[in-house]
């Protein structure tokens, strides 16, 4: 149970922005959302998402440093899947009843709604 005073703890509010920051880029979302689905190498993630291996790879790394995800080696290759899959399932429902709660308001964001995410998408083509 979370009390008033871990609220406002600067560095629990410090914690979980370097958290949320793991989860906000859209690849990296949908990484963790297909591992759901059990464990995959950068080969089949890269075929799912339809992205390139460089960027798959550097999302991964990106999870793998955060803990959300964890590697396995097979061989010459790596099988990676959700370090805590209940908890981040605990942790995605929440947020989806979060933003169920507040409509469209997040999507609508200037800063960090869908045109945003567009712009961003725009400028690194």
């Amino acid at each position: 149970m979370i009390d008033e005073e871990t609220l406002a703890d600067k560095e629990s509010a410090t914690r979980a922005a370097c958290l949320f920051h793991g989860f906000s880029d859209i690849s990296r979302m949908r990484i963790v959302q297909h591992l759901f689905n059990g464990e995959h190498n950068v080969k089949q993630l890269t075929a799912h998402l339809g992205l390139a291996q460089t960027t798959v790879s550097g999302h991964l790394a990106c999870l793998l440093d955060c803990g959300v995800i964890q590697r396995r080696a097979v061989g010459r290759s790596s099988m990676y899947s959700l370090t805590h899959p209940q908890k981040t399932m605990a942790l995605l429902v929440a947020a989806q009843d979060l933003l169920s709660a507040t409509g469209q308001a997040v999507t609508l964001c200037p800063r960090h709604g869908i045109e945003a995410l567009r712009n961003t998408t725009k400028e690194e083509q």
